[in-house]
């Protein structure tokens, strides 16, 4: 098969089962400023409004991606040498492939390079949204005070610098358009969040009127009664690139795609309905547009994001390095799933038109999925940031309903704690060295899980982490009792013994 690289030139040459955009991409104008073109963006945001396009829909939304860290270059280049374009590959667990190039990014910019630019896109009127895929560190709030942290060099010199000063931040763009907005009456645009933290709309506002307020309190003032931050649930497995997955898209297809998005076949998106200008008709295709975001998202972080960080650390001490893997393993399966049932399930309020036993029925198969082939260890970086938001809530609502008379069980999450604790001494159960990826954490883990056993609960003691789960006895005697048998029996026996005695 001839190799086409792929570019607006080479759209026509696509083979036939490789559906490209059916609408003028020409017609397309930038609506939306995206900050955070990664994976995942790819594989949701932008794959959504490709769809109502080819619909003939939105074409007035169409997305200017903008990169403000330095791993942005890479991005930046291969979005000018592909006119913006890219392969979404879908694996089916059966390993059936469903490749489709995706044209709703009509630009890209980089913003260390020209910033003007990026501020003039900002304050255009046409761009009524800017959306976010930053990961949890990127909004700056502090895991134990929920407060904004302006610890960042960079936060930091774009709250001091002079007016007319490029920014240097996500959140030094944003302040400073909203800003350019407000005085020459534009009106603001809405800023919604795709990332996948809790209430992640309610987090954007915080922190980044909490930045505006240091800088200029009366832009924050007007931060604080005109600029919508929606909350959404956002939900795709979406692995990192490999060199294989662009062989194998090449191989099978022809097409030469730089940066490809691999992800599995199942997407969900809820979105609150609270825009200051308008928005695509997401609903059109899929998207549950609704007045409440938080039973659906509190849905996903305690049911998905915190099984991913069991089976990830449990699944890796046992020798596992994929994610299907583990959950191809009855053990391991049946584990996470009691969890779900027994103790992230308690802890959660109705969720309309969601069956539970369903969803958690399709969350052990997703993760089973071997065609994607999510690592162990992407799924465990950047525990510091997931951790708290994910799992300790539910501990503290199953101490609590224990403290009032309920049956508030914590045995497993207790266990998943005193794994990644394990984890993060950095060698697993054959002696091999662990790379613990923890974004300005990571030292401080490593040591603390290292003070095992002469101070065994040293890995609890950062109240930023945990708060007080260290002066809980309950807690800690399950997690102790765990790490005790992580050390001396490894994760498979420490599972079966465990799963031996509990209710499922």
């Amino acid at each position: 098969m001839a190799a086409t690289t792929l570019t607006a030139a080479t759209l026509a040459d696509l083979p036939a089962d490789v559906p490209g955009p059916t609408y003028d991409r020409g017609a397309v104008s930038v609506g939306i400023v995206h900050f955070g073109v990664g994976g995942f963006h790819r594989a949701h945001q932008a794959m959504y409004l490709d769809q109502l396009m080819q619909q003939g829909k939105a074409l007035d939304w169409g997305i200017c991606g903008v990169g403000v860290l330095e791993s942005d270059k890479r991005m930046a280049e291969v979005t000018e040498a592909q006119d913006d374009l890219y392969t979404l590959v879908l694996k089916h667990a059966d390993g059936r492939r469903e490749a489709q190039v995706i044209g709703s990014i009509v630009d890209y910019l980089y913003a260390p390079e020209d910033p003007d630019a990026v501020l003039e896109r900002m304050t255009d009127p046409a761009t009524r949204i800017v959306s976010l895929t930053v990961t949890e560190g990127g909004y700056h709030k502090s895991a134990s005070t929920g407060e904004f942290d302006d610890r960042d060099p960079a936060i930091q010199a774009d709250i001091a610098a002079e007016p007319g000063t490029p920014p240097r931040t996500t959140f030094g763009y944003i302040v400073e358009a909203l800003r350019r907005r407000r005085d020459d009456g534009t009106g603001p645009f809405t800023v919604m969040s795709c990332d996948n933290i809790q209430g992640n709309g309610h987090v954007a506002h915080a922190m980044i009127t909490a930045y505006a307020r240091r800088k200029d309190p009366e832009l924050a003032d007007w931060i604080e009664g005109n600029v919508p931050f929606p909350n959404s649930m956002v939900d795709r497995i979406t692995p990192r690139t490999t060199d294989s997955d662009r062989e194998e898209l090449e191989a099978a297809t022809g097409i030469v795609d730089a940066w490809p998005v691999v992800c599995e076949p199942f997407t969900q998106w809820v979105l609150e309905d609270r825009f200051a200008a308008g928005r695509p008709p997401f609903e059109d295709v899929g998207v549950q547009v609704v007045d409440d975001v938080e039973p659906y998202e509190l849905m996903k972080l305690r049911l998905l994001n915190a099984s991913h960080q069991a089976i990830a650390y449990l699944g890796y001490l046992a020798g596992y390095r994929y994610a299907h893997e583990v959950a191809g393993d009855e053990l391991f399966a049946g584990f996470t799933r009691a969890y779900m049932d027994r103790e992230a399930t308690p802890t959660l309020a109705p969720v309309p038109g969601v069956d539970l036993d369903d969803y958690k029925a399709t969350l052990i198969e997703r993760f089973a999925n071997p065609e994607i082939r999510d690592t162990l260890a992407r799924l465990a970086a950047e525990s510091s940031d997931r951790i708290p938001t994910w799992l300790v809530p539910v501990i503290r609502i199953n101490l609590q309903n224990s403290q009032g008379g309920q049956h508030g069980e914590l045995e497993r999450s207790a266990l998943i704690v005193a794994a990644w604790a394990r984890y993060a001494e950095g060698v697993d159960e054959q002696g091999e060295p662990i790379e613990v990826v923890d974004t300005g954490r990571a030292e401080d883990r490593i040591a603390a899980a290292r003070r095992y056993p002469d101070e065994p609960l040293a890995f609890l003691a950062d109240r930023d982490l945990f708060g007080d789960l260290i002066d809980d006895e309950r807690f800690t005697s399950a997690y102790r009792a765990h790490l005790d048998a992580l050390h001396e029996r490894g994760a498979r026996a420490t599972v079966t013994e465990l799963e031996g005695r509990l209710p499922r």
